[in-house]
């Protein structure tokens, strides 16, 4: 099945740049339909105001976490089919281990290129 590269992605860091960076990547890409929250309380209201196909998140935002939205994303039956995949700093395996268990459906630890996050994204969706 061919991947609809206008799918509707959500990105989420409470990094400007790193937002870019993203935006960037997902264009170099070919992924056109991009919108960002700055934390996960922001990007819990975004995907329950709107239908997106995708998210992508940091780990470390404050008032709530990459992982915390993970959780809420997964506890919420519109929600918990969502691929999503999840970028930290942190390689730590506590933490991996934390989003398997949390539901996560990969996991980017920075930095990284935008081989890396094809990779990733493919291994989710399948080949674009």
């Amino acid at each position: 099945m061919a991947v609809d590269m206008n799918m509707k992605i959500l990105i989420v860091d409470d990094y400007n740049t790193m937002l870019r960076i993203l935006a960037n990547l997902l264009k170099q890409l070919n992924f056109s339909n991009v919108d960002t929250a700055m934390d996960g309380s922001e990007a819990l209201r975004k995907l329950r105001a709107e239908k997106f196909d995708f998210v992508i998140s940091d780990w470390n935002m404050e008032p709530m976490t990459g992982i915390e939205l993970l959780r809420e994303v997964r506890a919420d039956d519109k929600l918990k089919h969502l691929p999503f995949i999840m970028i930290t700093a942190e390689s730590k395996s506590e933490n991996v281990i934390a989003a398997k268990e949390a539901g996560v459906s990969n996991y980017i630890v920075k930095p990284f290129n935008a081989e890396t996050l094809k990779g990733k994204i493919a291994s989710v969706i399948g080949e674009f």
